[in-house]
């Protein structure tokens, strides 16, 4: 079992910056992909960005793209996501996903979820 608990969100006007962060209760952390997601009210969950288990891949969202920088640290099982150019559209709670397969954009792929955190962006 893999405990997930999201950090950071919180009101940021827009063309702001916020960091949201994840961390992991395992100790198989490196073996688990991965991913950022986000559901608006009244809106399917919707892939944000992943990371491979090394680090060294990352995926993001066509909407995202530019703005948002997915990293992770495994020596303290941490993942993090931090969106710049913020927009209203940004508008969401956030959740971090492990995956023991490879980083996917699908929510199906995902193992275990966090309770997520809710970022609001005013215009």
């Amino acid at each position: 079992q893999v405990q997930l608990v999201e950090s950071g969100g919180g009101l940021v006007q827009a063309g702001g910056s916020l960091r949201v962060s994840c961390a992991a209760s395992t100790r198989t952390f490196m073996m688990y992909a991965m991913g950022w997601f986000r559901q608006a009210p009244g809106k399917e969950r919707e892939f944000v960005a992943g990371i491979s288990w090394s680090g060294d891949s990352t995926y993001y969202a066509d909407s995202v793209k530019g703005r948002a920088t997915i990293s992770r640290d495994n020596a303290k099982n941490t993942v993090s996501l931090q969106m710049n150019s913020l927009k209203p559209e940004d508008t969401a709670v956030y959740y971090c996903a492990a995956s023991l397969s490879s980083p996917s954009r699908s929510v199906a792929t995902y193992d275990y979820w966090g309770q997520g955190t809710q970022v609001t962006v005013s215009s």
